[in-house]
């Protein structure tokens, strides 16, 4: 039997949390009572006009700069023609051939190393209402008794990325997709909440044999509601595909829904082509011409991403890439590991507490103060567990201090400290050479020397502000 290559695109949709609709001043946001955030234009009144939103746009173009891709000189509005009820006017919003942001590409790190996934586009549009389906057994319009629909969502500003057909397996795009969320979360455009709706994701899957060049037919999984279903989903259409192939058959283009339950798909309808759309351009939205000095501006207020900031770590600190990975979780979560290793604490140390004991209590890390939560992890092995496990669990308290579950004040006197930090680098030269070639990271190796030697009791910021001194002079 012939060996098998999946072949995996997405259509990620992410819907911008900005205060107003894309088109109309009404309130966006999710929740509310149904169908009271509307007005003439979100619900296509004859004569009534679209007004773009400047905040969607430029958010958007930040997205795009965060997706490494080109932005355009020069965007259109389309609109895209459909019937269906959570559509007023017949048609979307959209963009087709002329969109905002192209030709990107986004960088995932893994254990085995990383795996690049061409962004074919990210273009604006505005969001359909929500469609609510009665009856049956699945929530779908597949055996409903009928449907209600809330356009409170209609119009709300949506941003698509297209990919390439990039991604190899379902734990690649299931990856993709969280460090995707993590990077739009970072950005600050959206809340990107799956269970909320305000992040949305399809899966194009098709198989080819290994070796194989070109591609087969596709189908679309949609309706996918976590992370985890999507990849079985799409684990379900590859073995689906595969025997189809196998048996003589011909794979279909359709849309597919993924039963969780089942662990199967089921077909939804025949998959639509760009033709079917008629899009042409709107005729009430002039074009969009982003000023370079705009486009260079969102450049410049792009954040470290966490994509990045995983390979950073597991190079400054030394750190695997699961540590890495784990502590990259969430910004917050990263900011405090690196408050905490650069008083000096043990890299490798802080990132066990962290990520084992800390994430455990449940507390925002954006809460904690750094440096004394370092003070407790340096002196974790000369406290009862108990009394760690305690402090660790009230460490948030913004009157948290350390000292408080240490016993003795800790030795802070830099006559008393100097001598040891002496000893420690004259007892440990490889290290110190190692360190002044680059390898910072051991700074922490340094620091906990010094707290054996004093069980515990030295005040880690002071240590670390002394090896500096030492290990630079």
């Amino acid at each position: 039997m012939p060996e098998w290559e999946p072949v995996i695109g997405l259509e990620i949709h992410v819907q911008l949390k900005t205060r107003t609709k894309m088109f109309c001043s009404c309130e966006a946001g999710y929740g509310g009572e149904p169908n009271t955030r509307t007005c003439p234009v979100c619900l296509a009144f004859p004569g009534a006009l679209p007004v773009p939103n400047e905040t969607a746009v430029e958010w958007t173009i930040k997205l795009g700069h965060a997706l490494n891709c080109l932005i355009a000189e020069h965007a259109v509005f389309h609109r895209k023609n459909y019937f269906y009820p959570d559509n007023p006017k017949g048609y979307q919003i959209s963009q087709y051939d002329e969109p905002l942001c192209i030709d990107g590409s986004f960088v995932v790190p893994g254990p085995d190393g990383d795996t690049e996934v061409g962004i074919v586009r990210a273009h604006l549009e505005e969001d359909a209402a929500k469609t609510i389906h009665v009856g049956g057994a699945t929530g779908r319009i597949v055996g409903s008794e009928h449907s209600n629909v809330d356009f409170n969502r209609g119009g709300t500003p949506l941003v698509e990325i297209v990919t390439q057909p990039d991604i190899r397996s379902a734990e690649q795009a299931k990856r993709f997709l969280q460090l995707l969320r993590q990077t739009i979360v970072e950005l600050g455009v959206s809340d990107a909440e799956m269970e909320k709706g305000t992040l949305r994701a399809d899966a194009n899957v098709s198989v080819r044999e290994v070796g194989e060049h070109g591609y087969r037919t596709r189908t679309e999984l949609k309706n996918m509601n976590s992370f985890n279903h999507i990849a079985r989903g799409i684990e379900a259409e590859l073995r689906r595909q595969i025997e189809t192939w196998e048996s003589g058959g011909e794979v279909v283009q359709e849309t597919l829904d993924y039963e969780v339950k089942s662990d199967l798909v089921t077909a939804r309808r025949r998959k639509e082509e760009a033709d079917d759309y008629r899009y042409f351009p709107e005729p009430d939205l002039v074009p969009l011409d982003p000023p370079t000095e705009l486009v260079e501006r969102l450049r410049t207020e792009v954040p470290e991403l966490p994509g990045s900031r995983i390979r950073r770590f597991e190079r400054e600190y030394e750190l695997s890439y699961y540590d890495a990975e784990v502590l990259n979780g969430s910004a917050a979560l990263a900011h405090l590991y690196e408050q905490v290793a650069l008083d000096g604490v043990d890299a490798k140390a802080a990132s066990n507490v962290l990520m084992n004991d800390f994430v455990a209590t449940g507390i925002d890390p954006a809460a904690v103060d750094g440096t004394e939560l370092g003070k407790l992890i340096a002196a974790r092995a000369t406290i009862p567990r108990e009394t760690f496990t305690r402090a660790l669990a009230e460490s948030g308290d913004p009157e948290f201090r350390a000292e408080t579950y240490l016993g003795d004040s800790l030795v802070a006197d830099t006559a008393e400290l100097e001598p040891l930090v002496v000893r420690v680098l004259a007892d440990n030269p490889g290290q110190v050479a190692e360190y002044r070639g680059g390898k910072e990271g051991l700074l922490g190796f340094f620091v906990g020397q010094v707290m054996k030697e004093t069980q515990g009791k030295a005040d880690p910021k002071v240590v670390n502000e002394l090896l500096r001194a030492k290990l630079q002079g």
